[in-house]
């Protein structure tokens, strides 16, 4: 019942699902693949903020509950698989099958807690406890994520990633 909402896409490596100041209609689902989620920032760095694979939720979910501009760019980092839901399927989804709204409210509220987490551990840990953790908490992303990605995604430069990535596993 649910294939008739989503839309199957498929995205080759270096694509984007989604343009930062482009309207938002969608999220995805991963079906197979990893991509991440980034900005600019106004140096004209790419910031990226969050990651995203296999049975995991993406969008710029601001722009997608409103259908705004995204502020936020969403980036293949490997072939992609997704299925794309809109926004109106989404809601003629939940008023079909009310059972997924405790599926959905559970999915966010994993994921707002996750990104809690993620906060305090920025204000917290040093630069080297913050990569241990993510190293121990999350080894999938550290074998498909280029370490470019990684080292911004910890608030790192790349050079300073490599030093770390020699102390710890040398």
């Amino acid at each position: 019942m649910i294939e008739q909402f989503v839309e199957q896409k498929v995205y080759k490596k270096k694509e984007l699902l989604l343009t930062e100041g482009q309207r938002c209609f969608e999220k995805f689902f991963i079906v197979k693949g990893c991509v991440h989620l980034s900005y600019l920032k106004q140096n004209g760095m790419e910031q990226t903020i969050d990651f995203a694979m296999e049975n995991w939720w993406t969008s710029d979910f601001m722009a997608f509950q409103h259908a705004t501009a995204a502020r936020f760019s969403i980036r293949a980092i490997e072939r992609t698989e997704v299925l794309s839901i809109s926004a109106g399927n989404q809601l003629e989804l939940l008023k079909q099958l009310p059972e997924l709204n405790a599926y959905f409210h559970m999915v966010f509220q994993r994921a707002y807690a996750a990104s809690q987490m993620r906060i305090r551990y920025l204000y917290d840990f040093s630069k080297e406890q913050l990569y241990l953790h993510f190293l121990e908490n999350y080894p999938e992303f550290t074998q498909r994520v280029p370490q470019y990605l990684l080292a911004s995604f910890l608030g790192f430069t790349p050079e300073y990633l490599s030093e770390l990535r020699k102390k710890f596993l040398s």
